[in-house]
């Protein structure tokens, strides 16, 4: 399955979303106190929009498509399965990210400092 996983990431890479494409232009490089970021990377059987290994710290970004019913059931899923495997997950809507970056980033950053 992980060849499989590794192939679709890299699709999704090259297919980001606008908001996907704007935070990343922050984390990448270590923008973010220093803490190196991966984008669209498998983690156990999924792929995270963002993750630093060395914090455990997976941050999503959600579409509207994530209002919906049966996805905010997936994603309650996921995220107790990252929480079982050690790893803190954040949220966004692609619109915090589009109209409030730097609250984002701001967060983001305060997860990465909290031990």
């Amino acid at each position: 399955m992980k060849p499989k996983l590794t192939k679709l990431a890299k699709n999704l890479r090259k297919e980001s979303t606008d908001a996907e494409k704007r935070l990343w232009s922050k984390l990448r490089n270590r923008g973010i106190g220093g803490h190196k970021f991966r984008r669209q990377q498998p983690v156990g059987k999924f792929i995270v929009d963002f993750i630093c290994f060395e914090k455990m710290l997976v941050v999503e970004l959600d579409g509207s498509q994530h209002g919906k019913d049966e996805n905010r059931e997936k994603d309650r899923k996921r995220d107790e399965w990252m929480r079982q495997n050690g790893y803190r997950v954040l949220r966004f809507l692609n619109h915090d990210v589009n109209n409030n970056l730097d609250g984002v980033l701001r967060r983001i950053e305060e997860t990465c400092n909290e031990e």
